[in-house]
């Protein structure tokens, strides 16, 4: 019998910005888009978020969608699969032992705590240099920020990587509501970054077992980049 390879979905735990009153969450999108690709592949899928439990869903994704449906809504209708949100496991009781790759998924939620969370840092630094997947998209990055290897050196630095742009930000209104630019701070850590030659266009970029993407619509091909190399 062949093992099904396990990736750990890591999700925000915040609904709202610190700074203005827009709610916020997991933009729901680059879950399924992943979800659909993976589980097709049959890969065996876990949510985890930074602080267990009900996960917030960003209102906007439940309508706006920058590769149409895709599957979105059918995933929102489906009970058994929201269910999955309502009480997920915290970073904290992951072991990485259990995973062969990783998967952080966006919305502005985690720009509040994925950072923040030495936690998540410390278990992206387990995964990377286990050898095995890490990947992430959108404002899922931002979880790569703080995560540190070898002798205490940024894991992104000199690796070349992908996310929201600062010009995706402007246009989608929220650069006056983030509390940074995401490829600013990827640049600052020494981080090849990269981005598609048009805001919103689906864009990764593969190091290694490094595998990012820039925005919402890239959800599903790093999907099929993590399901290439998991073989």
């Amino acid at each position: 019998m062949t093992t099904r390879s396990k990736v750990l979905v890591i999700v925000t735990s915040i609904g709202e910005y610190e700074k203005v009153g827009y709610r916020t969450g997991l933009w729901l999108g680059e879950l399924t888009h992943f979800w659909d690709v993976a589980e097709e592949a049959g890969l065996e899928l876990t949510i985890a978020s930074i602080a267990g439990g009900r996960v917030p869903i960003d209102p906007e994704s439940l309508s706006h969608d920058f590769l149409g449906d895709l599957g979105t809504g059918n995933r929102y209708a489906d009970r058994d699969f929201m269910n999955l949100l309502d009480k997920t496991m915290s970073v904290a009781e992951v072991d990485a032992a259990d995973f062969d790759a990783i998967y952080l998924t966006g919305g502005h939620g985690v720009m509040f705590d994925f950072p923040q969370s030495r936690t998540l840092a410390e278990l992206i630094a387990q995964f990377y240099e286990a050898g095995k997947i890490v990947s992430a998209v959108c404002h899922g990055p931002t979880g790569l920020l703080n995560a540190k290897i070898g002798d205490d050196e940024y894991l992104v630095k000199d690796r070349s990587v992908t996310g929201f742009t600062w010009k995706e930000e402007e246009l989608a209104q929220r650069g006056d509501a983030v509390p940074f630019s995401l490829e600013d701070e990827l640049r600052s850590r020494g981080a090849r970054f990269t981005l598609a030659p048009n805001p919103f266009d689906p864009f990764v970029v593969e190091d290694g077992h490094l595998i990012t993407g820039q925005n919402p619509s890239s959800a599903r091909k790093v999907g099929e980049a993590v399901i290439r190399q998991l073989g």
